[in-house]
């Protein structure tokens, strides 16, 4: 039996913003790239290193760069990504993953 792929879903805000595409936009051409080959890995099941930050968010790790994170919501099939950061900006960054993911769930 074959595992069926995750939906992926890109999260907007109430006034049309798009936290993630917005983050992704301050990368370089090449981490970006990096990025969204591990965005194109978790609709295949394939998450790598995660760790539940609380109230049904996740973080993403990614080992290059400044520390990239990628912040994410789960409803059955489907994977809602929120925002992206980096390490230093870890706490600040999940807890507005938390707050998006509270008053779109």
């Amino acid at each position: 039996m074959e595992a069926k792929p995750r939906e992926i879903l890109i999260c907007h805000t109430d006034d049309g913003h798009i936290p993630i595409e917005e983050w992704l936009a301050t990368l370089g051409v090449k981490d970006r790239a990096r990025v969204r080959v591990h965005i194109d890995r978790m609709e295949d099941r394939n998450f790598g290193d995660v760790e539940p930050v609380g109230e049904g968010v996740s973080e993403l790790k990614l080992d290059f760069g400044p520390g990239y994170r990628i912040y994410f919501g789960q409803k059955g099939n489907e994977v809602h990504l929120i925002n992206g950061g980096f390490k230093k900006g870890q706490q600040k960054d999940i807890n507005a993953a938390r707050k998006f993911w509270r008053a779109h769930e």
